[in-house]
């Protein structure tokens, strides 16, 4: 009876706190796939909220470093001089590969190129060719669509596909509003990189690079590969490292295949 009337006098006291997990980093991770391993997480754990701020990798860790985050969302591993950053502070972290973000090269589904070298991937976002003639293709000007200069993406896209090179000085910066798909779509002459979670749209197809697609199979041949990392300090909290573990098991795999990532076969 006694239990009875704190119950009813105090109902809180039947609830269990409210636990907030504080996700920083990576726009490819924040917008698609760390909402969705929310969800099903909080399907199981009702009493846990997310924040996530999907800012860009480089302030994964920065937000770990201030104390701002959980868990630091990174298409990267961590730099030396931002490991360096932690360790000063006695910070140690761990990354935990979740799944894998393809860089997809999409053209206008009008044009009849199919497959391109990576040399001629080079050239197309560095202005080398300004046809598609150049290309293999018919007398089109290219129009290069990138993400915008605070993309992580935009950068890694550089290093990965480009040799470190500038874009070409005719390339259009999209906002992150106005996603580089859209664009292509409507311009013949098109050409886009985008994450594979974004290369359904419609009007637009994906290119083989030199005989290989963006596929699961192809994780170790295919050329634009980046890692999915959620980076948490070694002494993380029972509930942060327990969301981690549940987005590398087979239920978190199933949930990044269906949202469009790649994980291993």
């Amino acid at each position: 009876m006694r239990s009875l009337f704190v119950l009813l006098c105090f109902p809180w006291l039947s609830l269990r706190a409210e636990e907030v997990i504080r996700l920083k980093g990576s726009d490819t991770l924040g917008a698609k796939l760390i909402p969705q391993f929310a969800e099903s997480y909080k399907a199981d754990h009702p009493g846990v909220k997310f924040e996530i701020a999907a800012e860009g990798s480089t302030t994964a860790f920065t937000a770990l470093l201030d104390g701002t985050a959980d868990i630091g969302m990174s298409n990267r591993d961590i730099k030396p001089e931002e490991a360096k950053k932690l360790a000063e502070k006695g910070i140690e972290v761990e990354s935990h590969i979740v799944a894998y973000d393809v860089l997809a090269i999409i053209v206008n589904s009008a044009n009849p190129v199919t497959d391109l070298t990576r040399k001629q991937v080079e050239g197309l976002f560095a202005g080398d060719l300004a046809n598609w003639k150049e290309a293999g293709g018919v007398d089109v000007a290219v129009r290069v669509f990138t993400r915008n200069t605070s993309s992580g993406t935009y950068k890694d896209f550089q290093v990965l596909a480009m040799n470190g090179r500038s874009y070409g000085s005719t390339a259009q910066r999209m906002a992150g509003s106005n996603p580089p798909q859209m664009e292509v779509m409507k311009e013949p002459g098109g050409i886009a990189y985008v994450g594979i979670a974004y290369s359904k749209a419609s009007g637009v197809k994906v290119l083989r690079i030199e005989g290989k697609e963006p596929t699961a199979a192809n994780l170790a041949t295919y050329p634009y590969v980046r890692p999915c990392n959620l980076f948490i300090r070694k002494d993380a909290p029972a509930g942060v490292r327990e969301f981690v573990q549940m987005a590398e098991s087979a239920k978190g795999k199933e949930i990044a295949r269906r949202v469009g990532f790649l994980t291993p076969p």
